[in-house]
């Protein structure tokens, strides 16, 4: 199975990562789904060059704040209903692209409390910033 993970694009890259952010918010197609916030569970990789994240200075702003990653999400979750998890993801993945330094993404997203028989449903997407 091949991982993009091993793409050649990303041999001197840095990544940055946000794991498990846990934000409630409404989604989901099904009229009960509507009626208030379920769980979602975020999670985040970004690919930045080496060039563009390895500090000189020990400073902050040589490197990508974590803030970044968690406010894109935040604000993207605070929007309103959102009927699926792909359309989340999608949006998340290209918010963050938008930023300069940043060359590839990994974002995907759980809903830990859509079935009792597993322990989430969630979708993944892949994305660099030169493919549509």
């Amino acid at each position: 199975m091949y991982s993009p993970l091993f793409n050649p694009k990303l041999r001197n890259c840095r990544r940055f990562f946000l794991r498990n952010f846990e934000v409630p918010i409404k989604i989901g197609v099904y009229d009960f789904e509507k009626e208030g916030a379920q769980r979602v569970f975020i999670n985040v990789d970004l690919f930045i060059p080496l060039a563009k994240s390895t500090p000189s200075n020990d400073r902050l702003d040589e490197v990508i704040d974590y803030s970044f990653i968690r406010d894109t999400l935040a604000a993207r979750t605070a929007e309103g209903h959102i009927n699926l998890q792909e359309t989340l993801i999608d949006d998340v993945a290209k918010r963050l692209l938008e930023h300069p330094d940043v060359i590839a993404v990994r974002v995907s997203s759980e809903k830990p409390d859509a079935y009792k028989d597993c322990d989430s449903v969630g979708v993944e997407i892949f994305r660099f910033k030169d493919e549509d």
